[in-house]
């Protein structure tokens, strides 16, 4: 399926109306089917849906390793796509057991969960990780990112989530309508391109909610970077994750709400 479509549409510019077009993205249903039974339905960009796959597995505790799915399959199903996920068997029987003591149906945002609890699970510890950066790396990082969102320069309607690492600059980049669903598709990439979460830093064109924090915890990644502002919860989050959380990152210019530590050289600090 393509990305994005050219629409006709009427222009007001300066006082008067007239004929014009733009680039939209595409936004189609995206079903996650684990032994033929759906789990999630997320509205998303239809593209790099193995990595979609293995990111949001991965993101939602169904898997702990790549190795515990073992096929994928992408088919056209009405209007929409079914991913077909077909897990290892361990793997397999823990999801259905999950299923059988499921409250009830669930929406987008934190699929397949069960309780308040479960939403608001503690993420995996990165405190052990030594990975830093600079000031000028953040930067880079960010321009990069930008640079990079070819669908985004089409459409200037999709979030982006990159991984960045010293040296070789931004090796992964991914997109999407939805934040979420970006920086899965990334932690499906860098997972599948053989990297470890803890050799760079994640970097996201959205705002840091906990969500956005869990799913890089689950990536192993120590540093999360953002062009927008983080919630309370993503700063305790992190916080508790021992992240180092950046936001408003912009230029030369961002914020360092957790674990300032990993953020070196060339800083003067001025604490009132």
């Amino acid at each position: 399926m393509k990305t994005s479509t050219s629409i006709a549409e009427l222009q007001y510019r300066h006082g008067t109306l007239a004929t014009g077009s733009r680039v939209v993205p595409e936004e189609v249903p995206i079903a996650f089917s684990y032994g033929g039974s759906t789990h999630a339905v997320m509205m998303a960009t239809p593209a790099d849906l193995d990595d979609f796959a293995l990111g949001f597995s991965l993101a939602e505790g169904i898997i702990s390793e790549p190795s515990d799915i073992v096929s994928i399959e992408a088919v056209m199903a009405g209007g929409g796509i079914d991913l077909q996920i077909i897990l290892a068997d361990a793997t397999a029987e823990a999801l259905t057991s999950r299923r059988r003591h499921m409250a009830g149906p669930v929406g987008c945002g934190l699929c397949g969960i069960e309780s308040i609890e479960q939403a608001m699970r503690q993420v995996p510890s990165v405190e052990a990780a030594d990975f830093c950066l600079t000031p000028v790396q953040i930067a880079e990082a960010v321009k990069l990112l930008g640079d990079g969102q070819y669908l985004n320069r089409e459409t200037r309607a999709v979030h982006g989530a990159g991984f960045f690492v010293p040296g070789q600059g931004l090796v992964m980049l991914r997109e999407d309508v939805g934040r979420h669903n970006a920086l899965d598709k990334l932690s499906g990439a860098v997972i599948r391109a053989g990297y470890s979460g803890r050799q760079g830093a994640v970097v996201v064109t959205s705002r840091l909610s906990v969500e956005m924090v869990q799913k890089t915890a689950a990536l192993k990644c120590p540093i999360l970077i953002a062009v927008s502002a983080p919630t309370a919860l993503a700063i305790r989050t992190a916080d508790e994750a021992g992240m180092t959380l950046v936001g408003i990152a912009r230029g030369d210019e961002f914020e360092i709400f957790t674990r300032p530590d990993r953020i070196i050289s060339g800083v003067t600090a001025h604490v009132a």
